[in-house]
């Protein structure tokens, strides 16, 4: 099956969804987090569907696969600041850490098909 858009990805729509559950997530914060966990937390989340949007986009499998390193780290990022505002604010972060942990398989699982055609 031939891809046609970065839109048609799971792993993309998937962080649209996480970064969905961010900013509901981050509306729950005290509004002194504004611009610490909230500031970052939607930045980690936003990098991570546009990085693959962006690695897509450049038509080389090798920068596609750079780009996804990239969104990979931003999940580790975003996992790392769920679990301090889980030790600060006791929220629960259920959700969000299986969608992480969701999306980080499927990038690994699209790096190691992309690296098969280079």
């Amino acid at each position: 099956m031939k891809i046609n858009s970065y839109k048609e990805l799971t792993v993309w729509q998937k962080s649209i969804k996480l970064t969905q559950l961010i900013y509901l997530l981050t509306r729950k914060l005290p509004k002194s987090e504004l611009y610490g966990l909230t500031s970052q937390m939607r930045r980690s989340a936003i990098a991570i569907a546009s990085n693959i949007a962006e690695g897509y986009g450049r038509r080389n499998i090798k920068e596609y696969i750079q780009f996804l390193y990239i969104a990979l780290a931003s999940c580790f990022e975003l996992e790392t600041q769920l679990i301090i505002t889980n030790d600060n604010y006791k929220v629960n972060i259920e959700n969000e850490m299986s969608l992480i942990n969701e999306i980080i398989r499927m990038i690994y699982s699209l790096v190691a098909k992309l690296k098969t055609k280079t």
